[in-house]
């Protein structure tokens, strides 16, 4: 399951290892399309990577923090430290892809 995240807890969740977080809302179309494939890559991971989502409607602070202008954004930290920003529907492989310049995933 794929932890929802606030504005009180973003930083601290995201601080340490690589974290994939999902910028996200009720209303968006392909938001609601991003989402399974985000819970998919959870789960296939198995913890490898700290992946989260925060709703920026009910989130604003940290959405506005981060230049979050379109969504679905997904945002990867590394340390605490934003590595990349991708806007737009992204596959699971085109993900993945993402995630291994940044640290290496074993196959579950």
């Amino acid at each position: 399951m794929v932890k929802e995240l606030t504005d009180q807890t973003f930083e601290t969740a995201t601080a340490n290892g690589v974290a994939l977080t999902d910028f996200w809302a009720a209303w968006c179309g392909p938001c609601r399309m991003q989402s399974p494939v985000v819970e998919e890559l959870d789960q296939e991971l198995n913890g490898q990577v700290a992946i989260s989502k925060v709703d920026v409607d009910q989130n604003a602070a940290t959405a506005a923090a981060f230049g979050i202008m379109s969504i679905p954004t997904l945002v990867i930290k590394k340390d605490g430290a934003v590595v990349e920003k991708l806007v737009g529907l992204r596959t699971k492989q085109q993900l993945k892809a993402t995630l291994a310049k940044y640290t290496p995933l074993e196959e579950n």
